[in-house]
Parts: C-alpha cells; structure tokens; sequence
C-alpha cells in the first residue's frame, strides 16, 4: 500500500520523532508500505516514517535509484538511526519530496557513519561517502524534525522555485 507523502506544512514533519522496536505492532507492513511508497516516486532516494504519516524513527535509503557519485549500498531500512561520524563539508542543491515546490543550497558533510538496527533488529553500521552521504543526513534529520529548508544559509539566496517535480 501507498502511503501520502506529508507536504510542509504538516505539523509531524517538525516533530522529533520517537525510536521504535520491531516488535513494534503495525512496523513492519508500514515499512513495506515505505518502501512502495519510495518506489512510486521515480527519483526518491529516501523517506522518513514521519513524513509518511508515523513519528517514528524508520528511515529507508536507496541512492543507487540515481546516477550520483559516492557509496551505493543498495535499498538500506534502518530504525533508530544516528550519526556516528561526519567528515568534510560541501555545499550542494537538496530537493524533498515534502517540499515539492522548492530546492535549496545545504552544507552537508561529504562522509558519514550511521548506525542503526535493520528492520528485525540486527545492529547494522554503514559507512558512506558523497551522494549517499547526503541521503542519510537529510532523512535522519526529517526524524530530529528538520527539513532542508532549516538548514539554508539564507531563505533569500539559497532557496529556488521548482520548475516542476518529476
């Protein structure tokens, strides 16, 4: 099942959202439904429950669905992510599928280490560099309540009109 994808200005798309155990009644049919719901968006590269409905701390990875460069660990679900480890910096354009109309200029490290526990609960630890990168920080700062538009350095200057969403 599809799930509607929460668009600014939803109220949970700002809410800290809460860590989860997969035990969890209901967790793992919505994490399936996380993951059709990603699927359905062609250039979607990650989705946070919270933007889907549920303030919980789930989010599913998959940068090898664009041509970018960095790791590519393939389709990746990870409940209670955090970061371990960030190195460097870079400057690079964000879009989100909860801000369809906008994209924006974010500082990102260009390196970090997440852990986690896959959807059964097995610890998991990745390592990930450039576009990937960029993926885990976006979605684990959609479950701290941030969206990339928190992060610009100036509404005015770094903020530009979507010509259209694909």
């Amino acid at each position: 099942m599809t799930l509607d994808v929460l668009k600014i200005p939803h109220p949970l798309l700002k809410v800290r959202a809460h860590l989860v155990e997969p035990d969890t009644p209901g967790l793992q049919g919505f994490i399936d439904s996380m993951v059709e719901t990603m699927n359905r968006h062609p250039r979607c590269v990650g989705i946070a429950a919270n933007q889907v409905g549920k303030p919980w701390r789930v989010i599913v990875v998959d940068a090898s669905r664009v041509d970018q460069p960095g790791t590519r660990h393939g389709r990746i679900v990870m409940l209670n992510p955090f970061i371990l480890r960030r190195e460097g910096q870079r400057l690079l354009r964000e879009g989100c599928l909860s801000v369809p109309d906008f994209t924006g200029n974010v500082l990102r490290a260009v390196a970090v280490e997440v852990q986690g526990r896959d959807r059964i609960g097995n610890a998991l630890t990745i390592k990930s560099d450039g576009f990937e990168a960029v993926v885990f920080q976006h979605e684990i700062d959609h479950l701290d309540g941030q969206l990339f538009l928190d992060r610009v350095a100036s509404l005015e200057t770094d903020v530009f009109r979507r010509k259209r969403y694909l």
